[in-house]
């Protein structure tokens, strides 16, 4: 497959890439908005221009803001590059690649809190509770309309918290990883400093995830929306134990009110039937990707 993928240079695009190629696929990354190669998705005429020169089979969008903290501070340019950006995209795939599968990634995170305590389904209604959940779901919303209104063939992905190597530390395992680190080499004193630590997340291996992305693309995958999830919750407190012990690090562990959020989800877990019919299950552990991010 000749597949574009916005994004390319983030966390997440990183590790997409590399796996494209290692399969044998030809990648267009298009990362962003500034550097070689780089795509803004808030302008509309560079978006169209770059799906037309690619002529891709396939498209993973995955441009955006993705940290649900920095959009309760940023809320506008959240929405902007989410919305209008995936707005823009989708006129570019209908106007010049309208054969091209597009694989939209949203987050588990739109679900916001279930109501009855069972693991989220994809039929379920979106409770965001966060500009960057708003935006994934308005999106989402929009992706729709141009599948029915145009017959594009949109995918739709929403992960639930996945790690890894290389993501960036304004996300909180990357955080705890950062600190533990300085800690044991003698660079701040022995203390963690976190936010909430109750929440309960459905965590999985970067690796898996992007493998999940290729399974969405391929034909023989039936359009629409797809949990990738483990189906497990572990706090976030028992993330940091796990952390600490495999670094080997003793620290104090200290509440900084600067990094609670204005609204939490006390539970997120997902459920992973429908990709799990496709032949997607998640084979990596999460320890693995721990020792990763360490």
């Amino acid at each position: 497959m000749r597949v574009l993928v916005t994004g390319a240079g983030g966390f997440v695009g990183r590790h997409l890439t590399r796996f494209l190629a290692s399969v044998g696929d030809e990648v267009i990354a298009c990362p962003g908005p500034e550097g070689p190669g780089a795509l803004d998705v808030t302008a509309a005429t560079a978006v169209q221009r770059r799906v037309a020169e690619a002529t891709p089979d396939a498209i993973v969008h995955l441009a955006g803001i993705s940290s649900v903290a920095w959009s309760h501070a940023n809320a506008g340019k959240t929405m902007a590059v989410n919305v209008i950006g995936t707005t823009n995209l989708l006129e570019a795939v209908r106007t010049e690649a309208p054969r091209a599968r597009l694989l939209l990634v949203g987050s588990g995170e739109m679900y916001g809190r279930l109501q009855d305590g069972r693991p989220a389904r994809e039929e379920d209604p979106l409770r965001p509770l966060s500009p960057y959940a708003s935006s994934k779901g308005a999106a989402e919303q929009v992706a729709g309309q141009y599948a029915a209104s145009y017959g594009l063939q949109v995918v739709c992905a929403r992960p639930f918290n996945h790690l890894g190597a290389g993501q960036s530390p304004q996300f909180v395992v990357p955080s705890f990883a950062r600190q533990i680190a300085e800690v044991k080499h003698g660079r701040r004193e022995a203390v963690i400093e976190v936010g909430d630590l109750s929440p309960v997340r459905d965590f999985l291996h970067v690796v898996d995830v992007v493998r999940g992305y290729r399974s969405l693309l391929l034909p023989s995958t039936p359009t629409g929306v797809y949990n990738l999830c483990s189906g497990t919750g572990r706090s976030i407190r028992s993330v940091l134990d796990e952390l600490l012990k495999l670094a080997g690090v003793q620290a104090e562990v200290r509440v900084d009110p600067a990094r609670l959020r204005p609204i939490e989800i006390p539970w997120l877990v997902g459920d992973s039937s429908r990709a799990s019919a496709i032949g997607w299950p998640p084979q990596h552990a999460v320890t693995d990707a721990l020792r990763e991010v360490l």
